[in-house]
Parts: structure tokens; sequence; C-alpha cells
């Protein structure tokens, strides 16, 4: 970084705002995400992605064909997304938007008053949804705040059977958007699809053989999961990430992982683990991450896949998995 700033300092000043916006675009295309500002490029398909895993999606399904905005920006925690008036004017001049009715309420407001008939596509539509997380009986509890909206549990992109689906009628929506490359849109759709079946496959099998069953997770984001492969999700959903439980509530949750047998409580990324910690200080417990792919921290090179893929490494230990 210090070269650059060297570099860009004996630029003529004549060209400097041209090379700052060059440099603008190209870190924009490196996280995946353009600029709510950024023109939409000649002969480009505009997609308007909710937040990460739908916008990967696009981008697999959709290739160099199109122009992805992405509304949650990497880092941050995607259920609390506020729009822009740029962002809801996005959504209403993209050609699609994708996103997950239930995770985001701004957005689900902003596709149904601003995308024309036609031009959204509701990922949790398309696929067998679950009922939503139980709540628990805290004021605060994350799930039963966020997601009260949701008649369903809304965090399907975490069994890659559904994604396979998503991304099969993403790429007919695409066709149908842009029918002069049709076949590309199609054909890439098949391979997305492809791989998330075989990640499927993968923790199938990895999962099959395990001493334990139960997931202690710092929210109810693992029910699809869970659902897809035999797996119990116990979450510590209910108590203020931003702070520690009560001792009462410190002893329920301690007295949960105990009757569970787990030897480890699950923390995620996006969200602070001091509770999750706490608990498992007081039950005796190890943690680990198992990531909700929810979202991309800052400057990380991986995706949706190699995510999951670590979700797998990670949990086989802890479950005890021949």
């Amino acid at each position: 970084m210090p070269r650059l700033r060297e570099s860009l300092r004996a630029l003529p000043a004549a060209v400097l705002p041209a090379v700052v916006l060059a440099l603008a675009g190209l870190a924009a295309g490196l996280t995946g995400c353009a600029d709510a500002d950024a023109d939409v490029p000649p002969g480009k398909t505009a997609v308007v992605a909710s937040f990460y895993p739908m916008a990967w999606l696009v981008e697999k399904v959709g290739g160099d064909d199109v122009f992805v905005r992405t509304l949650t920006r990497p880092g941050t925690e995607p259920h609390d997304l506020e729009l822009t008036a740029r962002q809801v004017a996005n959504i209403e001049d993209a050609d699609l938007s994708v996103y997950v009715a239930g995770v985001q309420p701004a957005v689900d407001d902003a596709v149904a008053r601003h995308a024309e008939r036609g031009r959204s596509l509701d990922a949790a539509s398309l696929v067998r949804t679950l009922p939503p997380p139980g709540e628990t009986r805290d004021e605060e509890a994350h799930d039963g705040v966020r997601h009260r909206e949701a008649s369903y549990d809304p965090h399907l992109w975490l069994d890659p059977s559904r994604m396979a689906t998503v991304a099969t009628a993403l790429g007919e929506r695409l066709a149908a958007a842009d029918p002069g490359r049709a076949s590309g849109y199609l054909r890439r759709a098949a391979a997305a699809a492809g791989e998330l079946n075989g990640l499927d496959r993968a923790f199938g099998d990895g999962l099959e053989t395990c001493a334990r069953r139960d997931i202690v997770t710092a929210h109810a984001a693992f029910g699809y999961l869970a659902d897809r492969y035999g797996l119990r999700q116990r979450p510590v959903s209910g108590v203020d990430p931003s702070g520690g439980p009560s001792p009462k509530r410190l002893a329920e949750l301690t007295r949960l992982v105990s009757a569970s047998g787990a030897t480890t409580v699950f923390t995620e990324t996006l969200v602070s683990p001091k509770v999750a910690e706490a608990l498992a200080r007081e039950a005796g417990v190890r943690t680990a991450v198992l990531d909700p792919v929810e979202g991309i921290e800052e400057g990380s090179s991986g995706d949706y896949m190699t995510i999951m893929r670590q979700n797998l490494r990670t949990l086989r230990p802890a479950l005890e998995c021949s």
C-alpha cells in the first residue's frame, strides 16, 4: 500500500481521477460487489443480489454476461441491512433481483414495491422450506426478532441440494431475461448445480456415521443443514451477542450443552463470539467456528464452496465422525 500511494502521488494531476476510478472498479470486482453508483456496462444484464450467497450464485450462473450489484457489503451482518435510495433505485432498474424472502425485511419491502413484475426471484419460493427457528424466552431472541416476518426458516442456502435447485431456476430466469445468451446461462446453471450436488454428497458421506448428532450453534441458522444430514440443531439463540448472558440464562444454556453431550459450542463469523465463548468456558467444552455463510469477511479469499467444505471439516471431529 505505501508503494501504491507513492505511485499515485507521482502521477500527473490530470490523470489521477481516472486512475482512482479504475482502482475502485477493480476493488469492487475483487469483492464481487459492484458499487451502487456504478453504471451497468453496455451489453450486461443487470442483476441485484440481496446478500452474499445469492451474489455468489448469480456470479456462477451469470458469468461474464451479468453485472451484479450486491446490496450487503462484505463484513456486514446481512439481517440488519437498511437500503439507501440509490439501492432501491437499483432494484427498480434491475433486469432481475435475486433474494431470500425473510432474511432482510428492507429488501423484501423494496422488491415488493419497486421491482417490476417478473423481475425478481425469491429463492425461498423454489424449495421446500422448514418451520421458523423456535424462539426462546429471551425478549432479545436473535432470530425471533430478525425473522419475525417469515413464516419459515429462511436459511436455505446452508443446504447445498436446495442451492442446486435455486441454481437451475436462476439459469432459466436469466435465460428468459436475456434470450440471446440463454445457452450460456443454462450451461453454467447446470455446472453450478452439479458442483453443489457434489458438495451435498460430500456432506452426506462425511456426516453419515458420527458418534454425536447435536450441534450447539450461536444462532438458529443451521436448520437446513441439520435437516438434510440428520443432525439436531441446539441454538444459543436468544442472547444478545453484544453482551454476556445473565447467570440464570448461562446456567440454562450450560445444562443444555451437558444434556446434549456436545463437546463443542460453535461460534460464527460477523457476530461477536462472546456469548458462545462464555458458555463453552462454563460447560467445560471447546469452541469452533461454524460459518453460516451469510457474508464474507473483508479481505477473505474464500467463497461459498470453500467455506462450506471448511464447515464439514469442522463438524466431523466435533461430532466424532468416522
